[in-house]
């Protein structure tokens, strides 16, 4: 076992260690929490609850926040960076986030996380189920350890689910979107672009708004020329609004409805029968987790 993780049962031995959970606004954390709170009062009684706010996030995460913290009868404590996205963007040069330069969840997310904790001895709880297989973010730090309680008490998918149902709910944005975070999200499929502009028109146009804004280079040859392209856009494969011509496409040839608010099977039932996100994006776990 890796040094920063250690098992449920050692907890005790890691005396005056702070305890924390990460809520991303996404079922699983939010799963976690209702688990520890239900199974190990003792446990919940010492964690302190934290949701990192990059000020881009949906409005139904922020309720459903509210939602939680009402249930756990804990406050849920808000960090940042202290400062927004543009400010951000500015010192990246402009450039976007992606895939490959995610400097969004390391100056907005994780930075936040590991100087809420400084050098403090700390247990961090971690919502991995134990029917995936991926790790998520653990800290380097020495002095962060990582638990992985239903990996240990052997919970999945469905348990999840029935965790949720049975108390606080599932988001609301899951009726459109696989995931919690910015609205901006690099990850989001073309369907997801497409729910964003249905549900929230007015964040699908900040979004694009970003990939439009003029942004030019020094030539030797030609002075000052405009830069396009990927860096610049959200995805690499095209501006959101090419993503959104296919998924509308998509949706006429298939019959797909981008909303399940139409069909006779319950949203939150469809949500259930999807596949987990794609392991390639599992860096991003502190967001959408």
């Amino acid at each position: 076992m890796a040094k920063n993780k250690i098992p449920m049962k050692n907890i005790g031995s890691l005396e005056g260690a702070r305890h924390v959970l990460g809520l991303s606004g996404g079922k699983d954390s939010a799963a976690l929490a209702v688990y520890i709170k239900d199974k190990y009062p003792e446990i919940h009684e010492k964690v302190e609850y934290f949701f990192t706010d990059t000020g881009a996030e949906l409005q139904e995460v922020y309720d459903f926040l509210d939602k939680l913290e009402a249930y756990l009868g804990k406050e849920i404590v808000r960090l940042s960076s202290g400062k927004d996205f543009d400010h951000w963007l500015k010192v990246h040069n402009e450039y976007l986030p992606s895939a490959q330069q995610r400097w969004c969840t390391r100056m907005m997310k994780i930075k936040p996380f590991e100087d809420f904790v400084g050098d403090d001895l700390v247990v961090s709880y971690i919502g991995i189920r134990s029917d995936e297989n991926r790790e998520g973010y653990i800290s380097q730090k020495d002095t962060i350890k990582a638990v992985f309680p239903f990996i240990e008490d052997g919970l999945i998918r469905e348990d999840i689910f029935q965790i949720l149902g049975d108390s606080v709910g599932i988001p609301e944005y899951y009726q459109w979107r696989s995931r919690s975070g910015c609205y901006f999200c690099f990850f989001q499929r073309q369907d997801e672009w497409l729910g964003l502009k249905r549900n929230h028109p007015e964040l699908f146009e900040r979004a694009r708004e970003y990939e439009q804004r003029s942004r030019t280079k020094y030539d030797w040859k030609d002075g000052e020329i405009p830069i396009k392209g990927h860096g610049y856009t959200w995805s690499s494969q095209g501006s959101i609004d090419e993503l959104v011509e296919r998924a509308e496409k998509r949706e006429k040839e298939l019959g797909i409805i981008a909303t399940n608010k139409k069909s006779s099977e319950k949203w939150q039932d469809t949500l259930k029968n999807m596949i987990d996100d794609d392991p390639y994006d599992q860096a991003c776990l502190i967001c959408s987790l």
